[in-house]
């Protein structure tokens, strides 16, 4: 075996008086947002790993032999949604125990905290998996509909001899924002900051702790996406820090951001925010030496993956775990006739996107289709389509819903989607796309919020301003289109619900009136009726639905070509 190399890449320490000798030493190690990074190879990209559980396993190992240190190892939720397998275990072998039950508790993980991927994951997965954990699932703000009882465990208090250590879980309240009711029907999400606020004095005065660890799934820019000081914020990890007393130390996830910082709470105590990232790339972990007094020294460090080679006894325990979802992944489902380049979204239909658009709308029965570019890296070549290659042509597990939308909103959701997409061109030479403010190919907006549609007719203007670019001109069908009609909608559970802004800010549709324009769901993720569809067909025709266009066309055509090298 290589040598091992230890990196301290973020650190900080809390001295809260004197240096006294010590008695005792504590080191917590946290994953979080593994999304289903199990196996040292990542199953869609179909290449080997530096980053996986079975890399941390061999860390933790490493970590618990010293003799005069306790160790913990704890997990900060999103491990249900993400790789194939995942997915497998999720939806396709349902009777055997979960594999990641099974590989949380062969390592040993104290405690964990829900994530809302987890939650996706829905009821008969998360409340199977909860009853194979052999460690208490936390989110104290996820409370049973109609009370104040948490539905998970709120907090666990872990012993370390004599020492006391209570870990307070929970997760970001944005969830109702992002899945549809039925994926959580017997929860409500409370505001974290509130919800800290009353646990840590009921903690303090029943537990007695040494030591006070929040474990939260949620993220450390409580700016990101609004105002921070708004009820029920998405990312409030820092609001709790900075407004509630009584941690020592708190773990954050969610942002997939490595960040580790210092921050004073209202008592005036330094408190550690440490966020290790995501895909088991880090773990982060913290050091607390206590002394005989009751003095603490805290230390943090975010240590890489990619210094540990994968422990062996992980891989020969689920080696055949391995092996079913290889073997799962390697199954054809139809032939494709020519290829299929996910980066042709962002310029116009494509043959990607039409797939999407065909599928949602026999599914539905739609009047039209709303979809988006949920990965411009994917690119499937010609020649036999995989069960992995569905992961990278549709990389959420989101459902279908249908929709009433007016025609107002219909259009209003269409010009938001191409404000946020499109560059205002004062001529060819200008950038098509709207990007950040270097020019250098960092898109301003997220690729999954340019959103196109199917089954009506329209272009977009970019020589003009956002907010006045679409025209509809009709259906493809030859049916009129009106502002004042209802018409129903294809559209996926993430955008339905909210997510990206598009019926919100777009439409003008009041967040809580969403609910109500559903009028009908799948039950299974979408990526089952895509796999479904191309299954039913030998080969698989790539089709151009040439339902939209950008003008103005001289100015497109060129705009195009220079953006597109930008991807290259």
């Amino acid at each position: 075996m290589k040598p091992i190399q230890y990196f301290l890449v973020l650190t900080g320490a809390l001295l809260l008086s004197g240096c006294q000798k010590e008695d005792s030493v504590v080191r917590i190690a946290v994953t979080t947002d593994v999304h289903g990074m199990i196996f040292p190879y990542d199953f869609i990209g179909r290449e080997p790993s530096d980053h996986s559980l079975a890399h941390i396993y061999n860390y933790v190992e490493l970590r618990k032999t010293s003799k005069d240190t306790a160790f913990f190892l704890l997990d900060n939720g999103d491990f249900l949604q993400g790789q194939p397998t995942v997915y497998y275990y999720n939806f396709i072998d349902t009777a055997s125990t979960h594999l990641s039950a099974r590989v949380m508790n062969f390592m040993g993980y104290a405690a964990s905290t829900v994530g809302n991927h987890d939650i996706e994951a829905g009821p008969a997965v998360y409340n199977k998996i909860r009853s194979q954990f052999h460690f208490p699932w936390l989110a104290a703000n996820a409370v049973k509909k109609g009370t104040a009882e948490p539905y998970f465990e709120p907090y666990t208090i872990l012993r370390a001899g004599s020492l006391r250590i209570a870990v307070l879980g929970l997760i970001t309240p944005g969830i109702p924002n992002w899945l549809p009711e039925n994926l959580w029907p017997d929860m409500e999400f409370r505001d974290m900051v509130e919800t800290a606020g009353e646990w840590v004095p009921r903690i303090m005065e029943k537990e007695h702790p040494d030591l006070v660890v929040g474990l939260f799934h949620s993220g450390t820019d409580a700016s990101y996406g609004g105002d921070p000081d708004e009820y029920l914020n998405e990312n409030a990890v820092m609001l709790v820090a900075e407004r509630v007393p009584g941690f020592d130390l708190i773990f954050a996830g969610h942002d997939h951001r490595v960040s580790s910082q210092w921050v004073k709470n209202p008592s005036g105590d330094s408190v550690l925010v440490m966020d290790p990232g995501s895909h088991a790339r880090f773990a982060g972990e913290a050091t607390i030496s206590f002394s005989r007094d009751g003095r603490k020294r805290i230390t943090g460090a975010m240590v890489p993956m990619s210094a540990y080679t994968p422990s062996v006894a992980f891989t020969d325990q689920f080696g055949p775990d391995y092996g079913k979802v290889t073997s799962y992944l390697e199954d054809t489902i139809t032939w494709l006739a020519d290829e299929m380049d996910g980066v042709d979204a962002l310029f116009g239909p494509s043959s990607m996107i039409s797939l999407i658009h065909r599928v949602q709308l026999e599914l539905s029965g739609a009047d039209l289709s709303f979809t988006a570019p949920l990965s411009i890296s994917a690119r499937l070549e010609e020649g036999p389509v995989l069960v992995s290659d569905m992961f990278k042509l549709y990389r959420f597990e989101n459902m279908l819903y249908r929709m009433e939308l007016t025609g107002r909103e219909v259009d209003g959701f269409l010009e938001y989607a191409a404000g946020i997409w499109f560059n205002t061109m004062r001529g060819p030479g200008d950038h098509l796309l709207l990007f950040g403010s270097d020019g250098q190919g960092r898109l301003t907006n997220p690729s999954y919020n340019f959103s196109s549609a199917a089954g009506i007719e329209y272009t977009v203007d970019v020589s003009r301003p956002a907010g006045d670019r679409v025209t509809i001109q009709g259906f493809s069908n030859g049916t009129p289109f009106a502002e004042s009609d209802h018409y129903q909608v294809a559209i996926n559970s993430y955008r339905g619900n909210g997510g990206g802004g598009h019926l919100t800010k777009g439409a003008g549709i009041a967040r809580e009136a969403l609910a109500g324009r559903i009028k009908w769901s799948t039950e299974i993720d979408l990526r089952y009726y895509l796999m479904d569809y191309m299954s039913g067909q030998d080969t698989l025709m790539p089709e151009i639905i040439e339902n939209w266009h950008l003008v103005p066309t001289p100015w497109v055509d060129q705009a195009s070509r220079r953006d597109r090298k930008l991807f290259d």
